[in-house]
């Protein structure tokens, strides 16, 4: 294996390597700190820097604003971007596609049929509990009925992978397993009662701002856990870059690897749409940014790379999505849109062949 991982092309030199990452955690930390403080009421800069440490700052709203509402948002943006980008990452590098994504494989798909079993649940005490007494967002439920979803698409996804050797196949069953659970939601929707409806949609639109401080350990659990797998996984991934075949005549067991990347893509992209709701685009235009940026293919650089500039671009859309200064705050998973659509084609004309990454 170790003449297989250092063939790895476009490689930057030791001494560039810790200027990006420190680039990187500096605009991680920019952001956050802008992100407590810009909202419907803009907080000092000083003022947050006091709470963070735990002092005492200005208004006493000042701190319950930022302690109970601003700082699990912003925590959720960085733990939600790093997740997203890292599974769309090593979804682009298994299936050496530059479109690839997170939710390729049908997991996001599946963790929304599973809430929609439970949200347009019709007339039953689950539905009554789940949205009137509970948040739509935050109930435990709700994050309990997506998770049991996309673990669902993921135990099927993981059977068929024994069975399906070639990547490409697997792709398009992901693909088709994704759109059984999407018209299986739309049969449902066309079926239900408006106010179910409208319930729904406001879940599938994402948000950051609903998990509570006491369901922030949990997401995070999950997140360091699917990013410790992907961390491990680097040398193999670099492996998939140079081909099935010659990673195998290295000593590498791709049929493994390959079940340990699914596990990993789907408890990152699992965990973030159960406790956030779907949120798009991340996952295939941080990678790409990272790729362009770094001038790397080598997942030793690009995992923690992709990790810090998932959560600088969500930090930035989340930013963006509360309309600093208005009472307004805009669905993250249409910010995230309008934001990595410019950014994908602002590297497709730069690169001008992406599939010269893979």
């Amino acid at each position: 294996m170790g003449r297989l991982m250092t063939d790895q092309p476009q490689q930057h030199g030791p001494g560039i390597r810790p200027l990006y990452l420190f680039l990187l955690v500096t605009g991680v930390c920019v952001l956050f700190v802008l992100n407590l403080a810009l909202g419907s009421v803009d907080i000092p800069i000083e003022a947050i820097l006091q709470i963070l440490v735990g002092g005492e700052a200005g208004q006493e709203s000042w701190h319950k604003i930022v302690v109970n509402i601003r700082l699990p948002r912003a925590v959720t943006a960085i733990i939600a971007g790093s997740a997203l980008a890292v599974g769309g990452l090593q979804m682009q590098t298994l299936f050496r596609n530059p479109l690839a994504g997170p939710s390729v494989l049908g997991i996001t798909a599946g963790a929304s049929l599973g809430v929609a079993v439970v949200m347009l649940a019709a007339g039953t005490i689950t539905s009554i509990f789940a949205i009137q007494q509970l948040s739509a967002m935050g109930s435990w439920l709700i994050v309990l009925a997506a998770s049991l979803g996309s673990a669902a698409v993921l135990l099927l996804i993981l059977l068929i992978s024994i069975k399906v050797r070639d990547n490409v196949t697997l792709l398009i069953i992901g693909l088709m397993i994704g759109n059984v659970t999407i018209a299986l939601v739309s049969i449902w929707q066309y079926f239900s009662r408006p106010e179910q409806i409208q319930d729904y949609l406001i879940w599938t639109f994402g948000s950051l701002g609903g998990v509570p401080l006491d369901q922030l350990w949990i997401l995070a659990a999950v997140a360091v856990v699917g990013g410790g797998i992907a961390l491990v996984l680097s040398k193999p991934l670099n492996g998939l870059l140079l081909g099935e075949n010659y990673a195998r005549s290295m000593g590498l067991s791709v049929a493994s690897t390959r079940i340990w990347i699914i596990v990993s893509t789907s408890l990152l992209a699992g965990g973030i749409t159960a406790f956030c709701g779907p949120i798009g685009f991340v996952g295939i235009a941080v990678p790409h940014l990272t790729r362009s940026l770094l001038g790397t293919n080598d997942h030793r650089v690009l995992i923690p790379s992709t990790l810090l500039m998932g959560a600088i671009l969500l930090l930035a859309c989340d930013i963006i999505a509360q309309v600093p200064g208005s009472t307004t705050t805009l669905p993250i998973s249409a910010v995230t849109s309008l934001v990595g659509s410019p950014v994908v084609i602002w590297v497709i004309i730069q690169r001008k062949n992406l599939q010269a990454s893979f």
